[in-house]
């Protein structure tokens, strides 16, 4: 899929934005804090996400505004459609002039994937944020994820205030079963999709890092269920059956906790650079590396699946890579349409093909 048009209407620091990018990379450099990053996130915003930096809907609109509007045209499934966002009190979402129940209905039409600094956390920081990482990416894929996902939480803080309750009122012991079985039934669903998704995601990410590393280091994945041992290819009924197990196992530990100790909300997924943890042992250049190669790999697993390769995000991707590198990125991701932030000239002065923008105060202007 690719945007033809973009257009921003009081969004952060932009009161009127139009961008009308290439098919291919888009550079959009300048000095900090002139809106840079805020035009990838307004991009990102269209894909039925929340902000990558964290961000509340109150953040989106432009100091003494009411609201903001971010609409796009774009190609996607062999022909054009529109997408338009409205922020300001209720947030209001249109996909092809039809008003939508939900942001969420851009989920698997309007595809991206998103590079930031912040996600460097992907490897320096507990599991949590590679869960996220993971559910994310498969929601691009299977909207109905969204669904799982949710109603998975709701189950979990059932059954830990269940467990909790029940040290003042022993009676309610007889009703944990039920919560049990509904928590693995779809659990099961979930780690069945996480390991299929790792699986593919594996594949992709050790050969964009070769290309990366320059064929020097090698990239693996693995996805580390906690306290099971699962197979590749196990269905989600088998899964379901052996967390049923392992949380009635568990369950005078949780009843102690007043916590659920297994399921797929304490899974990791394990990241390592020729055999060994890149979160204990490699060095910033290669957690960096490590982080770009899982979203280029999202982004190939994405058009694999969509038969529609999603657009590609890349924010302050370029200042800490070296030369060799950074042409990898300008001049060998083919088939995706990518827009890279940056400060500096010197970063994509290697640029084969493509558009260049400078941003200034909230506004652009190609060059």
């Amino acid at each position: 899929m690719r945007i033809e048009r973009l257009e921003l209407e009081n969004f952060r620091n932009m009161q009127r934005l139009t961008l009308s990018p290439c098919q291919t990379v888009n550079i959009v450099y300048g000095d900090n804090a002139q809106g840079k990053t805020n035009l990838l996130e307004a991009v990102w915003l269209l894909s039925g996400a929340k902000s990558f930096r964290g961000a509340k809907d109150a953040d989106f609109i432009r100091f003494g505004e009411s609201q903001a509007v971010i609409e796009s045209k774009f190609f996607q499934a062999g022909r054009g459609q529109t997408a338009k966002l409205r922020i300001g009190g209720q947030k209001t979402a249109w996909l092809n002039e039809i008003k939508e129940d939900s942001v969420t209905a851009f989920a698997g039409i309007f595809t991206a994937v998103v590079f930031s600094p912040s996600h460097l956390g992907l490897v320096k920081d507990g599991p949590a944020g590679r869960r996220k990482f993971l559910d994310t990416s498969i929601c691009q894929i299977t909207p109905r994820y969204i669904g799982m996902i949710s109603q998975y939480q709701r189950i979990l803080v059932q059954r830990n205030t269940l467990l909790k309750d029940i040290s003042y009122a022993p009676s309610l012991m007889d009703t944990l079963d039920v919560w049990d079985e509904k928590l693995a039934v779809l659990g099961g669903a979930i780690l069945r999709l996480r390991m299929e998704y790792t699986r593919r995601l594996h594949a992709e990410a050790a050969e964009i890092y070769k290309g990366i590393s320059m064929e020097k280091e090698e990239l693996s994945l693995c996805y580390r269920p906690l306290g099971l041992s699962l197979r590749q290819g196990q269905s989600k009924e088998k899964i379901a059956s052996l967390l049923l197990e392992q949380t009635v196992k568990n369950r005078p530990e949780d009843l102690r906790n007043g916590a659920t100790g297994a399921g797929p909300h304490r899974d990791d997924l394990e990241i390592l650079i020729n055999g060994r943890s890149v979160r204990s042992f490699g060095s910033q250049g290669q957690q960096r590396s490590a982080v770009l190669a899982l979203k280029l790999a999202e982004s190939r697993c994405i058009g694999e699946i969509l038969q529609e390769r999603p657009i590609i995000l890349l924010d302050d991707v370029m200042s800490e890579l070296d030369q060799s590198r950074r042409e990898y990125l300008l001049n060998h991701l083919t088939g995706s349409q990518i827009f890279i932030t940056c400060c500096d000239k010197e970063y994509f002065s290697q640029l084969a093909q493509g558009r260049v923008f400078r941003m200034e105060k909230g506004c652009l202007a190609e060059e």
